[in-house]
């Protein structure tokens, strides 16, 4: 499958999946760090892809979306863009709304 199609089908078939250096549990930048910390302080379940294991999607990650840094986080099959707009979201409100809304979606 090329990498393309791969990282389609974890947008698509994940509510919520998050791109970044390492993993919740051990990230490996301060960035994804304070993304994984946002999505966990909000009580729900994503998907999460280390792309420092997967060289292939993280060379060619930025060109999915265009965008070009990494973590970026997907929810209901769109970008809504890295660390600083997740935090900004979770801020307001509309993290939460849209994360909830998301899986809700998903669960039918």
């Amino acid at each position: 499958m090329d990498v393309l199609d791969r990282i389609k089908e974890q947008v698509e078939s994940n509510p919520i999946v998050v791109y970044m250096k390492g993993t919740p549990q051990l990230p490996q930048c301060g960035f994804s760090s304070r993304t994984a910390e946002a999505l966990i302080s909000l009580g729900v379940e994503f998907a999460y892809v280390n792309v420092l294991t997967d060289p292939e999607v993280f060379q060619n990650l930025p060109r999915y979306a265009d965008w070009p840094t990494f973590p970026q986080v997907y929810i209901d099959g769109e970008l809504i863009g890295g660390c600083d707009i997740t935090l900004e979201m979770k801020q307001s409100g509309d993290l939460e709304k849209m994360a909830k809304a998301a899986i809700a979606k998903k669960a039918g």
